[in-house]
């Protein structure tokens, strides 16, 4: 009895280490935990029969190849010891890319409802494997049944403000392709830069593409760099994007920005502008070049400008025309991104054109003739059969009949086009904007706001004042990244990780699978595959929350520190003494520089530095006779 009792136990425990071994972002739908491993080997063989499948199965390859160092063969036929890709093929109108994933004593088998869907199912497997090089590739005996809650699940990035080469947008993509993500959203122009040849206008990237100097710092700034900052992607590089993302189950959305962000197109063509004789005004710290020329420039800094195209002359609808004839032939998306935020209006109102315009139209308004601006390019993009997509500003005015609305100032205009019967992509700048800090100890530039991953995580798409008639309307959502203080790689990754992993759950896993501490624990082992992939990511999770607070007689401060997390150690760090364990408050009296980091082992995980200056209030009993606004509390105590 005792002997069966043992050997119980010990199953028992190795199930149970398997199911901590499993450790999936997005979490599937499914898990079933079974006795036993199957190993991949040097005679594993990939078997896909047809050609979809075995494009799946040669980027799987090259993913084993890059990061483990191991190449197997592909085939038509299985045996023994395989990883088999199947999509179902007489599912005529599956409705989600759904795929199931089975490990047995054999192989791996992976059944897709569409190519999507078996290619969802390598990424899952991806997830499976080792999070370190140079070790076997042991699977655990599984069986996964999964599909994703919502059909949109994008990322965005802006290259306008900051230009991206194209090695980086391809690994850009790859990064949405291992969260099960399905959409590229490319910013592609914006008063800072028209990245995006255009061969019918080529002064949009020799001259729209290209700005004298950017402000250094935040805005205002503090000066210009006076260098001048370019770059733009070929026609045949922007094929060559959109056949890599294509490959890998990724659908490119170009926006061309209007009727406002337009300085670049309007400096490279003045005509578009209501008042082409006009000279840009650039708001804060011009260039030297900018300072000595005259005319339409292409913006050195950020903001909303007043200088936007011309919905007066047919002219500017000719050129838009074109442009976006150009761009539809790159790109096969069924949809296109025309803007129409942030337009301001005061042009508009002293250009005799306009006025005419409204009054020709019978027009209420400069709001009306947005609306008319961008339903008159709906009508061209539906007739090329296209569908436009726009920023919730495109409401105003009245909607244009068949556009989808990208709902980014909160989530009012979501539910408003939700209810008018619009497709609509929830992009909320409180949830999902990741141009803001991760921590409240930033040292890097950024253009404000605080959006840690615990909130990112929190996010729910369809709004509770939704009834279920209207929520179905709510397509997905996605993740938005400004690039005005972004300017590198490296950056980019980490703004980016590790809150695009909780976009993955958010967007791919049912409502009723969300739960923070499971993705807690799961998202400590996503850190070591970030490590995998040599990305850099932020270690705000990490970080140690400083409070500063009165003693009980008065006398100095205390600095307390604590953290959420529990599987490592506070250090505290102060001049001229060496770093000591934090058990308990400290008690000031003086300036002082001290240093905190957050320990796991040996390792520093993150290091923040305060500069504590004490001045003759310090830490004194005070009264403040006007309560602070409630927005700005500080820190306990007066």
């Amino acid at each position: 009895m005792r002997n069966i009792l043992s050997l119980f136990t010990l199953l028992f425990l190795t199930v149970a280490g398997w199911s901590q071994q499993i450790q999936i972002i997005p979490q599937p739908v499914s898990i079933q935990v079974g006795k036993g491993s199957f190993r991949i080997s040097k005679k594993t063989v990939i078997a896909a029969k047809d050609e979809a499948d075995r494009k799946t199965a040669q980027l799987f390859n090259a993913y084993l190849k890059q990061v483990y160092g191991l190449e197997l063969d592909i085939d038509h036929q299985e045996g023994k010891n395989y990883i088999r890709l199947s999509t179902k093929k007489f599912i005529k109108a599956p409705d989600k890319d759904a795929y199931s994933l089975t490990v047995t004593a054999d192989g791996i088998s992976i059944d897709g409802d569409t190519y999507a869907g078996t290619f969802y199912g390598i990424q899952t497997l991806i997830q499976l494997l080792p999070v370190h090089a140079g070790v076997p590739l042991t699977i655990p005996f599984v069986t996964i049944e999964d599909y994703p809650q919502f059909s949109y699940r994008g990322m965005h990035l802006d290259v306008s403000r900051h230009f991206f080469p194209v090695p980086f947008i391809k690994k850009y993509i790859d990064y949405l392709v291992l969260h099960k993500l399905n959409f590229f959203h490319w910013h592609l122009t914006d008063d800072q830069g028209w990245r995006i040849e255009i061969k019918k206008y080529p002064r949009l990237t020799e001259a729209g593409g290209v700005r004298n100097g950017t402000i250094i710092g935040r805005y205002p700034g503090t000066g210009n760099d006076n260098l001048r900052y370019g770059g733009f992607y070929t026609q045949e590089e922007i094929k060559e994007i959109v056949h890599y993302a294509t490959d890998r189950h990724i659908t490119v959305v170009p926006e061309i920005e209007m009727p406002g962000h337009a300085s670049a197109a309007i400096a490279a063509y003045p005509r578009l502008s209501c008042f082409p004789d006009e000279e840009t005004i650039i708001p804060s710290h011009p260039s030297e070049a900018s300072k000595n020329s005259t005319g339409k420039k292409v913006q050195e800094t950020w903001g909303v400008f007043e200088d936007v195209f011309c919905a007066g002359k047919d002219s500017t609808f000719f050129f838009l025309q074109d442009v976006l004839d150009e761009v539809i032939a790159l790109f096969p998306s069924s949809y296109v991104h025309i803007g129409g935020d942030e337009s301001p209006k005061a042009n508009w109102k002293r250009c005799p054109n306009c006025q005419a315009r409204i009054k020709q139209e019978g027009l209420k308004d400069e709001h009306e003739l947005q609306s008319y601006f961008i339903q008159r390019i709906e009508k061209h993009l539906n007739a090329k059969g296209k569908i436009a997509i726009g920023w919730d500003e495109i409401l105003e005015g009245g909607l244009a009949p068949n556009a989808w609305v990208m709902s980014w100032r909160g989530e009012a205009g979501g539910i408003e086009a939700a209810k008018q019967k619009h497709n609509v992509i929830m992009t909320p700048g409180s949830h999902v904007y990741f141009d803001h800090s991760q921590t409240r100890n930033e040292d890097s530039v950024v253009i404000g706001g605080y959006t840690p991953i615990e909130k990112v995580y929190s996010y729910q798409p369809i709004p509770k004042e939704l009834d279920s008639v209207h929520s179905k309307y709510i397509m997905g959502a996605q993740a938005n990244l400004w690039t005005e203080y972004i300017k590198n790689w490296s950056k980019v990754e980490y703004m980016i990780f590790p809150r695009m992993s909780a976009l993955s759950e958010v967007l791919w896993s049912p409502g009723s699978k969300k739960n923070w501490k499971d993705f807690e624990r799961r998202l400590t082992q996503q850190f070591k595959r970030y490590d995998l992939w040599r990305v850099n990511y932020s270690k705000a999770y990490y970080d140690v929350d400083i409070s500063l607070l009165p003693t009980p007689n008065n006398y100095g401060i205390q600095l307390k520190a604590a953290s959420k997390r529990k599987d490592g150690s506070i250090q505290i760090q102060r001049k001229n003494l060496k770093p000591t364990r934090y058990y308990k408050p400290i008690i000031l009296t003086k300036s002082e520089t001290i240093s905190v980091s957050y320990n796991k082992g040996n390792q520093t995980i993150t290091k923040s530095k305060f500069i504590l200056n004490f001045n003759k209030t310090t830490g004194k009993k005070a009264i403040i006779s006007t309560a602070p606004n409630e927005r700005y509390p500080g820190q306990p105590g007066a």
